[in-house]
């Protein structure tokens, strides 16, 4: 009604009521009609833009709605299918700095250049693997290893073609060649026995000069609770083992105690694992490993970098492996691999260094380059943002004055009722982003006059704004895309003065009692 042109004489007013009342009449379109409007309530506006709706047949639930989204989705993504890959690479680089630590001085005084410790790359291994689907249930995978170590490597090729069975398991053929091992045959399947417990199995032939080599591995997995798993896996081949492990795994913790018997290595391992309720997801870790060869003692943490970077350290110190340090880097599906040999022996100089020193790297790091680097892309970013929709700001800011005027007659007939009943009034009304006095940057306040607006939507003295963002209300526009916004409010209400700050998104309602001020205020 507010909108509408035949209520306007002013010739420009009833233009701009003529578009206002377009927007009215899509919008009533699709709520007036049952299945539309259930489509809009299910997925927004982003569902009725799907395409696909116009043969669905009407007078459906909203669960059969829903049904149907979900078959249009799955047919898209079909059609994208052969568009689709899922690449994964691995590359670890082994670095022996052993010199640092552990030299005999002696052996360098007459060689050139001796004075320096030795630094050397001792091994590398490259892998890269490439997923393409063939059908919904099939896919393939080829993958590829490269290896060197001390000067001497070789590499190989691997072919696997899984498919999907059912939703209770899947199959997989592997073919693979290389110039070490030879021709490689293998199978793997998995199946859910239960809902409680699955089962996987494995068998593979290695063909080299010295013949065929059999191998078998076979595991049973169960859910002992919601949030504890079992494994009792038994492997014949080279390595003969049987090992069996619990793992819990909750919200803030990650617990594994392993129990291995075979031949050659057997062990008792148990790590634990904390996790940090933080927005950096960060984890520290402890975990100690005895058998016939020795124990290891590792330590380390890791931490989100980027929203897909994941930075991790490890310090193992052991008998009779010495001490060395494990650095990760997670980008995406890629994984970068530094091991570092410090020490054949345990030398508390070794020890210290490998656990401060990668500490102290990180924080100068991410202080001197990572955090600028991160806060100008989010600038970056948001200038960006801004461009792209500085025309669509600066028509829904024109679409939002033109309401204002319209809003004008109305407003002065809601606050002559309000005041003859000591209602609500709104006083003065900013939204956008406000800037504190002590704020550390000469930032300037972005916000937009509401008082209009609000005072228009305040029915028998009271106001109710849901759980949304307020810039889509009648009246409003976002003035600070990309940013943080509020709603700040001053009103009067049987003659006393309130006042209060909502969120962008938080739910509203006034007058309330917490927000009045007080006379000496």
């Amino acid at each position: 009604m507010l909108y509408h042109p035949d209520k306007h004489r002013d010739p420009e007013l009833k233009k701009q009521a003529e578009q206002l009342f377009t927007y009215a009449h899509q919008a009533y379109e699709v709520l007036s009609d049952p299945q539309s409007r259930a489509i809009y309530d299910i997925f927004g506006k982003k569902g009725l833009e799907v395409e696909g709706w116009e043969v669905v047949e009407r007078k459906r639930t909203s669960a059969e709605i829903r049904e149907e989204y979900e078959r249009l989705q799955r047919e898209r993504d079909e059609r994208r299918l052969q568009q689709r890959t899922n690449p994964k690479g691995t590359i670890s680089v082994g670095i022996d700095v052993t010199d640092l630590f552990d030299r005999y001085e002696e052996d360098f005084e007459d060689v050139p250049g001796g004075g320096f410790p030795h630094i050397e790359i001792n091994r590398m291994h490259i892998s890269q693997s490439i997923e393409a689907p063939l059908t919904t249930s099939d896919t393939a995978v080829l993958s590829g290893s490269l290896s060197t170590r001390n000067g001497n490597g070789g590499g190989n090729i691997n072919l696997c073609v899984r498919r999907v069975t059912s939703a209770r398991g899947w199959g997989e053929l592997e073919f693979g060649a290389g110039d070490i091992r030879g021709p490689l045959f293998g199978m793997k399947v998995f199946r859910n026995v239960t809902a409680r417990c699955f089962v996987t199995a494995q068998w593979g032939l290695q063909f080299s000069s010295r013949g065929v080599r059999p191998s078998a591995t076979t595991m049973m997995a169960r859910h002992l609770d919601q949030n504890t798993m079992g494994y009792l896996q038994w492997r014949w081949g080279s390595q003969s083992a049987m090992t069996t492990s619990i793992v819990r795994d909750t919200k803030t913790s990650h617990f594994t105690l392993a129990l291995q018997l075979g031949v050659p290595h057997s062990y008792l391992m148990m790590s634990y694992q904390y996790k940090f309720q933080d927005e950096d997801q960060t984890k520290v870790k402890g975990s100690i490993k005895t058998g016939f060869f020795g124990t290891v003692v590792e330590y380390g943490a890791e931490r989100k970098i980027s929203p897909h970077s994941v930075l991790a350290a490890t310090v193992c110190v052991g008998v009779p492996q010495g001490v060395s340090l494990k650095i990760r880097l997670n980008r995406a599906s890629q994984t970068y691999l530094f091991p570092i040999h410090l020490t054949d022996q345990i030398l508390p100089s070794a020890v210290f260094y490998a656990t401060v020193g990668p500490l102290a790297i990180y924080l100068a790091v991410q202080k001197l380059i990572i955090m600028p680097y991160v806060r100008a892309q989010k600038e970056q970013e948001l200038e960006k943002q801004k461009e792209d929709s500085a025309s669509e700001i600066a028509r829904r800011k024109q679409e939002a004055e033109a309401s204002v005027l319209l809003m004008q007659e109305s407003v002065k007939r809601i606050v002559d009722a309000e005041e003859s009943k000591m209602g609500l009034i709104i006083l003065n009304a900013w939204y956008g982003k406000f800037v504190s006095d002590n704020s550390q940057k000469r930032e300037r306040a972005k916000v937009i006059d509401v008082t209009i607006p609000l005072q228009c939507l305040v029915k028998d003295s009271k106001l109710i704004l849901t759980e949304a963002s307020k810039a889509g209300l009648p009246g409003f526009y976002d003035p600070c895309v990309g940013e943080e916004k509020s709603l700040k409010l001053l009103y009067q209400f049987r003659g006393a003065m309130h006042q209060v700050l909502s969120g962008d998104t938080e739910p509203l309602k006034i007058p309330k009692q917490t927000h009045r001020i007080n006379s000496e205020t």
